[in-house]
């Protein structure tokens, strides 16, 4: 029941061949969605916990505008996160043909974590939301006091009315 064998913080190597694997089934999803007709901004890409990393790893590996990005208690994948290495990554137009420097294009991405999460340090959701702005995603960080690993409501709503949006 876990898309790679070890913490999302340990070096990307040791995560090997899941991590990869993992991150191909996204992309094959979001393939699935457009040749079923949507476009990617249509598109809105999230996950928990593991599925939360694998998400916002894609976005960021893979950026063009999308209808948008939910990280449930996770973050960007690997023992360190820079974040010219995503920019680095970025270079051209986006597949939408948006700039280069804003590949995301504004695409809306909710990241919300506990402060006191067991598995996801507060550092990595700031850094991953650093990366994603960067990227030029609009980001609404959320970080809630004491919760663990879990979702609440609010972070379900916060979602929910991206999702409407996409109507």
């Amino acid at each position: 029941n876990t898309w790679y064998p070890n913490s999302f913080l340990a070096p990307v190597a040791d995560n090997e061949p899941g991590r990869s694997s993992g991150l191909r089934a996204v992309g094959a999803a979001v393939d699935r969605a457009v040749d079923a007709g949507l476009d990617r901004e249509s598109v809105l890409i999230g996950g928990f916990s593991q599925g939360a990393c694998l998400a916002s790893e894609f976005v960021a590996r893979n950026p063009t505008r999308y209808g948008g990005l939910a990280v449930f208690s996770g973050g960007l994948i690997g023992e360190t996160v820079d974040v010219d290495d995503y920019l680095s990554d970025a270079t051209g137009a986006g597949e939408d043909g948006s700039d280069a420097a804003a590949p995301l294009a504004g695409t809306p991405a909710f990241v919300g974590c506990s402060d006191v999460d067991p598995h996801i340090p507060e550092e990595r959701v700031h850094e991953t939301t650093a990366v994603l702005e960067a990227l030029g995603a609009d980001v609404d960080e959320r970080l809630y006091e004491g919760m663990g690993h879990g979702i609440n409501e609010e972070e379900v709503a916060a979602v929910a009315a991206m999702v409407a949006a996409l109507a």
